[in-house]
């Protein structure tokens, strides 16, 4: 290998060193592959550094906060709670940290060569990396592109010291007394209970007619019922119009009802969606297409227009979810490999982890109609489960949506606690080819969350034990 002015040759390279990216690189290794990684700031890309864990991991805070104020019917009586925010953030900090030099450690353990630098992709299977000491050229035999996402910056909301995105916001010093959230999706809802439940009052502007608007709405009422015990105001049909920022805070202007509105409050946080990092990194130089979205086009391996470059995770058609660009990226590396692999996404659960949790995989009700499915919709409630009970937290509910010809589960939706990993069985259902019957006849331990999973299987047939 000789650095300078003659490119250095690679086997297999990845662009990006998130949860497709690393994923993909170690999975190409494993499957025997010489595998360079350029990854231009930190190991583990948005997820692990200021996305999925450190907003769990505030989200736990919150949960921790609230426990100690309101566990006096079970007879945990504390005065005087406080929280430590700044202690709390160097937790958040310390799990991040165990994760992404964990990363570090299975690349290397991998023997995959991590490259820190800026990638350009240019012609004739090659790449420009830039990094603070100079840049190299790279050719490549196949090529992954995991570049990610970054938050969309709406007109009149520029990003700054009071106007956040979901890294910012959750980079916070202290507990914002009041924010205000623009957008109810996913990312809002879930910082929106975080932040409700360390004390904030918050306020989500949403567009549309109701925040989650991709889950049923027996779904997503009990998350907003309480976001609103909790002091939340959630308002529909709001278009936000503009910011006054101040040393102290933020006024928001918006439209709701036909109506000139505004709030004030300590700091505001946009959330409406993210877009894919594929602009001016010489992806249309080395013909790869592009949607007009910005999206790249792929086929069902990963393939884009160019045969051996590859293309997963936000950057391509779908959720923008860690595991689902983990899985793309191990279905790329295969490929590579030379494996009859193909992405196949009936069982990509979504998950919301608000308070409650709610998730879902396979086909809901609807969906499985529209799809010409005759189907049948089995709802458990988490009241009627010891574990939930005892855990106080009777809130919520387990569903299963079954083909009624022969009681195949082709769906399922969870709200409640621990929805996270509830739904993975009903997802190995799905991906297993089970049928309700197969669940049913399982021996779930008792008292345990998962029981709620075969009391809704057995309703499917017919025989429920517990309603």
């Amino acid at each position: 290998m000789v650095v300078g002015d003659f490119p250095i040759d690679a086997e297999t390279i990845v662009i990006g060193g998130g949860p497709g990216g690393y994923v993909a690189a170690i999975r190409a290794a494993q499957l025997g592959q010489q595998v360079t990684l350029i990854e231009k700031e930190n190991l583990g890309g948005t997820c692990l550094n200021v996305g999925c864990i450190p907003s769990k991991a505030l989200i736990t805070i919150g949960h921790r906060y609230q426990e100690a104020q309101h566990s006096d019917i079970m007879g945990v009586l504390a005065e005087d709670i406080k929280l430590d925010f700044t202690k709390a953030q160097e937790w958040k900090g310390g799990v991040v940290n165990k994760l992404t030099s964990g990363v570090a450690g299975l690349l290397k353990k991998n023997k995959v060569t991590v490259v820190a630098g800026e990638a350009y992709v240019g012609e004739d299977s090659s790449i420009r990396v830039m990094h603070e000491n100079g840049a190299e050229t790279y050719t490549y035999k196949n090529l992954i592109i995991a570049t990610g996402s970054t938050p969309i910056e709406i007109k009149g909301f520029k990003y700054s010291k009071r106007v956040l995105n979901s890294t910012t916001a959750l980079a916070l010093p202290e507990v914002p007394k009041k924010l205000v959230i623009i957008g109810g999706g996913y990312i809002g809802t879930e910082l929106g209970s975080a932040f409700a439940n360390l004390g904030t009052e918050v306020v989500i502007l949403e567009g549309g007619d109701e925040i989650l608007p991709q889950y049923p709405k027996d779904m997503v009422q009990p998350v907003k019922r309480k976001m609103k015990d909790k002091g939340a105001t959630i308002v529909t049909k709001a278009l936000a119009q503009g910011v006054e920022e101040s040393d102290t805070g933020v006024v928001v202007s918006y439209k709701a009802n036909d109506k000139e509105e505004t709030v004030e409050a300590d700091y505001v946080m946009v959330t409406v969606g993210r877009f894919p990092n594929t602009a001016e990194i010489g992806l249309e130089q080395a013909g790869v297409k592009l949607t007009d979205r910005g999206l790249v086009e792929v086929d069902k391996q990963g393939r884009t227009s160019v045969s051996n470059i590859f293309a997963i995770g936000d950057i391509v058609a779908g959720a923008p979810l860690a595991h689902k660009a983990s899985y793309e990226g191990k279905v790329a590396a295969e490929v590579i490999a030379g494996e009859p692999s193909e992405v196949d996404y009936i069982v990509m659960p979504a998950i919301v982890f608000s308070d409650p949790e709610i998730a879902q995989v396979g086909l809901s009700e609807k969906e499985a109609k529209d799809a010409g499915y005759d189907v049948k919709a089995s709802k458990f409630p988490l009241g009627g489960n010891g574990r939930a009970l005892s855990l106080n937290a009777p809130e919520g509910f387990v569903r299963l949506i079954t083909r009624k010809s022969d009681n195949l589960v082709i769906g399922g939706q969870v709200v409640g606690v621990n929805a996270s990993d509830v739904v993975s069985e009903i997802g190995l259902a799905i991906e297993a080819g089970m049928n309700a019957e197969d669940i049913a006849l399982t021996i779930h331990a008792h008292p345990s969350l998962s029981e709620t999973v075969m009391e809704a299987a057995e309703l499917a047939l017919g025989m429920p034990i517990h309603m």
